[in-house]
Formats: structure tokens, C-alpha cells, sequence
């Protein structure tokens, strides 16, 4: 699977919502943005999919912002990466559609049926929870001056 940087950008974006949107509330794209060093642009066009597929909701107006479409626990980095991405396969072979005349004699379709299986099951095994867990994801607390 080649993830572009929509899928790397959408997780990212993902992870955040899910490790800050109980304690912060709904997520603005633009505290997204700044925190994340994502363009804002690039991350209204991301949120265009994930909103489709049912991994945000999006609340307009004062207080508004984003959050999980469904518990993070419920959502796999695949989900996003589908979402954001389209396509995941790893190799274009019409042989792993079967679509493919040479498919019965061509020796790399095994390859890639596998390959395919293996990527599949990692990102399935990977939940939105399991993501917003990793320490990189904490928000730098800022001391209050003394005096």
C-alpha cells in the first residue's frame, strides 16, 4: 500500500480529534493546523471524505468544529486510509480483481494476493484508540509564568 500524504495527513488529523476532542471539546480545523503544521486548505480538503464515510461529524457555528464520527475504538487505521485514499492496493494487478487474462499463468499474482492480505490485516488490527495512545500525540503544556 503507498499512503500518500492524504492517508499520512488524515491520520494524523484523525489521531488528534481522538486524543483531544473529549478533553477540548469539538475540534476546530485551524487548532488542528497550528498544532499539527498542516495547511489548513489541505486539511478542509481531507475532511471532505472522512465526513462522507461516517469517521467525522462536523458541527457549524460558535462551538463548532469536529469530532468522531464513532468511537475511536471502532475505527481502524484502514478506515481512514480507505476514506482518505480510495484505493489501497499495494501494486496495480488486475489479477487480484481477477480481471486479468494472464492471471492463471502469471506467477506474481499469489505474491500480491498475499502481500495484500498481510497489509490488510495490519491496518485492521490497528485501531483509532490504539493510535491516539502514542505519546507523541500529548499537547505541550505551557507553565504559567510566576510573579
Amino acid at each position: 500500500m503507498l499512503v500518500s500524504s492524504k492517508g499520512r495527513y488524515a491520520l494524523r488529523l484523525m489521531i488528534y480529534i481522538a486524543a483531544f476532542g473529549e478533553r477540548e471539546g469539538r475540534i476546530s480545523l485551524r487548532t488542528v493546523a497550528e498544532r499539527e503544521s498542516i495547511s489548513l486548505k489541505y486539511l478542509e480538503q481531507l475532511v471532505r471524505p472522512l465526513l462522507q464515510a461516517g469517521l467525522l461529524t462536523s458541527v457549524r457555528g460558535k462551538g463548532g468544529g469536529y469530532e468522531l464520527g464513532r468511537p475511536a475504538s471502532e475505527m481502524t487505521a484502514g478506515d481512514i486510509l480507505r476514506a482518505a485514499e480510495g484505493d489501497t492496493a499495494a501494486v496495480a494487478c488486475e489479477g487480484l480483481e481477477g480481471a486479468c487474462s494472464r492471471s492463471d499463468l502469471c506467477s506474481t499474482v499469489r505474491f500480491w494476493t498475499g502481500l495484500e492480505a498481510a497489509i490488510d490485516e495490519y491496518v485492521e488490527g490497528v485501531t483509532l484508540a490504539d493510535l491516539s495512545r502514542v505519546p507523541e500525540v500529548k499537547l505541550e503544556l505551557k507553565s504559567i509564568p510566576e510573579g
